[in-house]
């Protein structure tokens, strides 16, 4: 289990991280999230959307990728936030992204206002798509 000190300063990261956001169709929805590595790493990333919808990236993926890309293959955690009432979970294609890339990672759910929910992945997705070869 992270921290308080390290939640928030994950949270922190996140939050920077949403002020890049390109959100211009969803009306200015941005999410900010960040990625913990094994080796003590943060990686950052935010929302990215296009007018083909199916090309938007969110800042969960985004962040990932950007671990990956470097190399990092144990990612310990991940925060997003965004401005919402309620600490806002990742969608569904992040949850299975995450279940490839880091199925033990905690999940911080975060808003704006500071509030938090950890989850882990068996949590937020107890069935993931699994490739398995015949």
């Amino acid at each position: 289990m992270l921290d308080e000190p390290l939640i928030h300063t994950l949270m922190a990261a996140a939050r920077q991280a949403r002020e890049a956001a390109y959100a211009p169709y969803s009306g200015d929805f941005r999410v900010g999230a960040a990625v913990l590595t094994g080796d003590g790493q943060v990686f950052t990333g935010c929302n990215v959307e296009n007018a083909s919808f199916g090309a938007s990236m969110c800042a969960e993926r985004v962040a990932i990728f950007a671990a990956v890309a470097a190399g990092q293959r144990q990612l310990t955690a991940l925060v997003v936030i965004a401005d919402t009432p309620q600490p806002i979970p990742p969608c569904g294609l992040c949850r299975q992204v995450l279940a490839e890339f880091a199925p033990a990672c905690q999940v911080i759910m975060a808003n704006t206002k500071g509030d938090y929910q950890v989850a882990t992945m068996e949590q937020l997705l107890p069935y993931p798509f699994e490739f398995r070869q015949p």
